[in-house]
C-alpha cells in the first residue's frame, strides 16, 4: 500500500525565479541564486566639491603648458605670465579700473532696464490673452531680428552716445526674459488656478501667492540668459566709436596690435561672465531650495 503524503508537504509549486517553493514554508531559493538586486540610482550622481571650476582650471593650464613648451605662438596668442605684467601695467596706470567702472555702469543700466519692462512684458501677456495678442507678436518679431542687426538704425535715432549703447544692452536683454518668464506663466499646473478660484483668492493674492512663484524658475533661467547677453552686447556697443570701456581698450588695442592687453580685456569680460552667472546660480538654489530636481 502506497504511503500517503501530509497535504502540505505534498504541494510544490515553482517559484518565479525556478526555485521550488513548499506550501506553508519559506521560499527555497535556486543554486546559484543572489540577493535582492539593489535599487539602482539613476542621475548625475552627487555633486562634485568645485566641479564648475574644473573646464576653466584645466583651459588655463592647457594654455600656461602650450606656451611653456613653445607649442603656442606669443604672436598669436600671448602667455599668462605676459598677460599678467599686462593686467599689473594697466592698473597701475588706472586705465583698467577706469574703463571697467564705465563699462560696468553701462551694463547694470541696460541690464535693469531691460528686466524691468521683459518682466512687465511677460506678466501682462502671460495672464491676458488681450496682452498676449499685442505683446507676443511684436517681441518674437524682435526675437527674430538680432539685436546687432539693429545697431545701424539704433545709431540714427539716438546717435552714437551712451543712450545708443544702453537701449542695445536693453534690447538683447527682454527676449529671454520674455521668453522663459511667459512659458512659466503659462506653463503654472491649472489645478492651482482652479484651487484659488475655489478658494475665492483675489487677482492681487492669485499674482502674489501663485503666479509669481510658479514663475520663478523660469524667470531665472531667463536671467542666466539675460546676463550673458548683457556682456555680448556690451562687447559689440563699446567698438563702435566708444571712448571708454573694456570694449574700447581692447579695440584700441587691436590697432597697436597689442594682443596682451587684447587679453586682459577678454579675461576680465570671462571673470564678469562668470561671477555674475554664479551669483544667479546661487539666487536660484536659495530662491528655489524647496525644489526637489536631479541638480540637488
Amino acid at each position: 500500500m502506497a504511503t500517503t503524503w501530509d497535504a502540505d508537504e505534498a504541494k510544490l509549486s515553482r517559484s518565479s525565479g525556478g526555485g521550488i517553493v513548499r506550501a506553508g514554508s519559506r521560499r527555497v531559493k535556486p543554486a546559484g541564486s543572489t540577493g535582492p538586486r539593489a535599487r539602482r540610482r539613476l542621475g548625475p550622481g552627487p555633486a562634485i566639491p568645485f566641479g564648475l571650476q574644473i573646464g576653466p582650471v584645466l583651459l588655463v593650464l592647457t594654455w600656461v603648458v602650450g606656451s611653456a613648451l613653445g607649442w603656442i605662438d606669443p604672436r598669436i596668442l600671448s602667455a599668462p605670465w605676459t598677460v599678467v605684467e599686462a593686467f599689473v601695467r594697466l592698473i597701475e596706470q588706472g586705465r583698467l579700473q577706469d574703463n571697467f567702472v564705465t563699462s560696468a555702469t553701462r551694463a547694470l543700466l541696460g541690464l535693469s532696464i531691460g528686466l524691468l519692462i521683459g518682466t512687465i512684458l511677460a506678466v501682462i501677456a502671460g495672464l491676458s490673452r488681450i496682452g498676449e495678442a499685442l505683446i507676443d507678436g511684436p517681441v518674437q518679431i524682435k526675437r527674430a531680428i538680432p539685436t546687432l542687426a539693429l545697431i545701424p538704425l539704433l545709431i540714427l535715432w539716438f546717435g552714437i552716445g551712451e543712450s545708443m549703447k544702453v537701449t542695445t544692452i536693453a534690447l538683447a536683454v527682454i527676449v529671454p526674459i520674455y521668453i522663459h518668464t511667459h512659458n512659466a506663466l503659462r506653463s503654472i499646473d491649472s489645478r492651482y488656478v482652479e484651487l484659488a478660484e475655489t478658494l475665492r483668492m483675489s487677482q492681487k493674492d492669485f499674482i502674489l501667492q501663485v503666479v509669481l512663484p510658479g514663475a520663478l524658475p523660469g524667470f531665472l533661467l531667463g536671467l542666466r540668459f539675460a546676463v550673458t547677453l548683457c556682456w555680448v552686447s556690451l562687447v559689440v556697443v563699446e567698438q563702435i566709436n566708444a571712448t571708454s570701456g573694456l570694449g574700447y581698450m581692447i579695440d584700441l588695442a587691436r590697432n597697436y596690435g597689442q594682443t596682451d592687453v587684447i587679453l586682459v580685456g577678454l579675461v576680465v569680460y570671462v571673470l564678469l561672465g562668470l561671477v555674475s552667472d554664479g551669483l544667479v546660480r546661487l539666487l536660484e538654489r536659495r530662491a528655489l531650495s524647496w525644489r526637489r530636481t536631479l541638480a540637488n
